[in-house]
């Protein structure tokens, strides 16, 4: 996490484009691949990450303009979760650690909202099959209908803030893209004409993980590059083939990378393809020449 202040901060910047109301922030929960233990990889929502900055599961946020106040709310964790994960900290330690000074348990939230006219309650667009659910829930949208109640003033104001980074963010953006670099020189160091897509997409990953941090999507590692989003990683690859790597590192605190490379298997283009790579890169280069403020 950055400094508690850094949040609060974020925080009263956000607020102060409303008048009254309450701003609903929904984190992601943790879902199960073939029983409710053995979850998929977790990642938090990103505007929880940016207003709160708590990467765990089964938490919500509220913002009361009206009480001048900030809440998590959550369940402590039992002794059964204890048992498998070791100590971990309590919602009261967590929200300190994002300068948020009132705690609810889960139960407490469920009596809080549900107290609330719907109406005054403002959320961004759901886009977890948990969320519509908590919506429907809490609020009574039904879950075709959950999306078109999101606050559009709040998705401006969340939008206007986020897209103005600090200099903590781009110091997080840019160890990103160092990372994914690594990740992409790696492929090129490792490949090999006889190894598999597979193999190469280890080695990428590998970077990633060995960092501290992980992917911020699955890896397209592929001498198939026609096709757009290819993550079948079967092929074998051969001297005269083209390799294309699409892979990017996100950071702990939720910074990512992307980048798309391009590499002869054998360590030379051809003719023919070293001439289609510099017309690409040339337009690639007029593209950044071009990317200026207006």
């Amino acid at each position: 996490m950055f400094a508690k202040e850094i949040y609060t901060k974020r925080r009263e910047r956000l607020m102060e484009k409303f008048q009254t109301g309450k701003l609903l922030f929904f984190g992601n929960d943790e879902c199960g691949i073939n029983y409710a233990d053995n979850t998929y990889f977790y990642r938090q929502d990103s505007t929880f990450l940016y207003y709160f900055g708590i990467s765990k599961p089964n938490l919500i946020a509220l913002i009361d303009i009206d009480e001048n106040k900030e809440y998590i709310f959550g369940d402590d964790p039992s002794i059964d979760s204890i048992v498998w994960t070791g100590s971990q900290p309590s919602i009261s330690e967590l929200a300190d650690q994002a300068g948020v000074g009132a705690v609810g348990t889960t139960n407490q939230f469920r009596t809080k909202i549900t107290r609330l006219n719907p109406s005054s309650v403002s959320y961004l667009p759901p886009y977890r099959a948990e969320h519509f659910l908590k919506l429907k829930a809490f609020l009574g949208f039904a879950v075709d209908e959950a999306a078109a109640h999101a606050d559009k003033k709040m998705i401006q104001a969340v939008a206007d803030q986020r897209n103005i980074k600090s200099n903590e963010e781009i110091d997080e953006i840019e160890k990103a893209v160092s990372v994914t670099a690594d990740m992409h020189l790696a492929a090129m160091h490792f490949a090999r004409a006889g190894m598999t897509e597979a193999e190469v997409t280890a080695k990428v990953h590998e970077v990633a993980i060995a960092t501290g941090g992980n992917l911020s999507f699955p890896i397209i590692a592929t001498i198939n590059g026609q096709f757009l989003h290819n993550h079948h990683h079967g092929n074998r690859i051969n001297d005269g083939d083209l390799f294309l790597l699409d892979a990017g590192y996100e950071t702990p605190l939720g910074y990512a990378g992307d980048m798309s490379s391009t590499f002869p298997v054998s360590g030379k283009f051809t003719e023919r393809q070293k001439e289609i790579y510099r017309i690409t890169l040339e337009a690639h280069q007029k593209a950044i020449a071009l990317s200026r403020p207006a």
